[in-house]
């Protein structure tokens, strides 16, 4: 009887219908290594990664979209597809806060346990992101894929991902994050574990990006701040939408509270006579 309340039954009392203009986007973010150079950091703040500007802006995407399908797919050395395209958009920002650098894992020599965490698979992750596209409702589908490295493993190669999106109809717009300098900025810790910052040489593949976006018809930004990101994602705004039908439910009866208090009395019920029995056998 508990587990039935928890599923929490109810019945609908009254719904509507509205239309909503929307599209589809699967944003395709890279989680390689790489993603956690500070270079982003806007001016007076406090050091961000890549990856945390890149999230607070697409979370600034997602909140202003209400009404589009937008799903999640990552990538570092493997592309997971982190979320379908939905327009749950409270469970989206939710899975998209969660998202982190993996963490790497390395042998007594010094070498990583699993070397492909440390690379970036560029073409499986466009391609898992179109096959959550291909199937959508909407008629304008969108990938944003955000990358800052080289695609340097990976099933599918960029240019086959490039070529499906192509045939699919699917525009492939693309971001390079990051700046090219020897001077790029990172969290390091000393051998007593104090934070400072470190710097190494970073660069990323822009012309493979552009590739990537010339041959499904769309563009690239090249991103050195924040403001840049920002710029790019609010271009995209201007794509063609579908008209959809969305059921919206506005009342309804609850049906667990019965559930609730036999299961209760039950358990204090069988709580009781369990005390009472203790109580004869001493």
């Amino acid at each position: 009887l508990l587990v039935i309340a928890s599923a929490r039954p109810r019945q609908a009392l009254s719904q509507g219908n509205r239309s909503v203009d929307a599209i589809a986007i699967a944003m395709t973010v890279d989680v390689s290594g790489s993603m956690e150079a500070l270079d982003l950091t806007p001016r007076g703040e406090n050091y961000k990664t890549r990856l945390d500007v890149v999230k607070e802006m697409f979370r600034k995407f997602i909140e202003a979209r209400p009404d589009d399908l937008i799903g999640l797919v990552t990538f570092g050395g493997y592309a997971s597809s982190r979320a379908p395209l939905t327009a749950d958009h409270e469970t989206l920002l939710h899975v998209l806060n969660g998202v982190q650098v993996p963490s790497v894992g390395y042998d007594a020599n010094g070498r990583p346990i699993d070397p492909d965490e440390t690379m970036t698979a560029v073409g499986d992750g466009l391609a898992t992101a179109l096959a959550r596209l291909k199937d959508a409702e909407p008629k304008s589908k969108i990938a944003i894929l955000l990358s800052d490295g080289v695609s340097n493993t990976g099933v599918v190669e960029p240019d086959q991902a490039a070529a499906a999106a192509e045939k699919l109809g699917i525009r492939v717009y693309t971001i390079g994050v990051g700046t090219h300098s020897r001077r790029t900025p990172f969290k390091a810790r000393d051998m007593y574990g104090r934070t400072s910052i470190a710097y190494a040489d970073m660069s990323f593949d822009e012309s493979q990006l552009k590739s990537i976006a010339a041959k499904t018809h769309a563009r690239y930004f090249s991103v050195r701040d924040a403001e840049g990101l920002k710029a790019a994602l609010e271009e995209i705004d201007s794509l063609e939408k579908t008209t959809l039908d969305r059921t919206v439910y506005q009342r309804w009866n609850e049906h667990f509270v019965p559930f609730l208090l036999l299961g209760t009395a039950l358990v204090l019920f069988a709580v009781s006579l369990q005390m009472v029995a203790s109580r004869r056998l001493v």
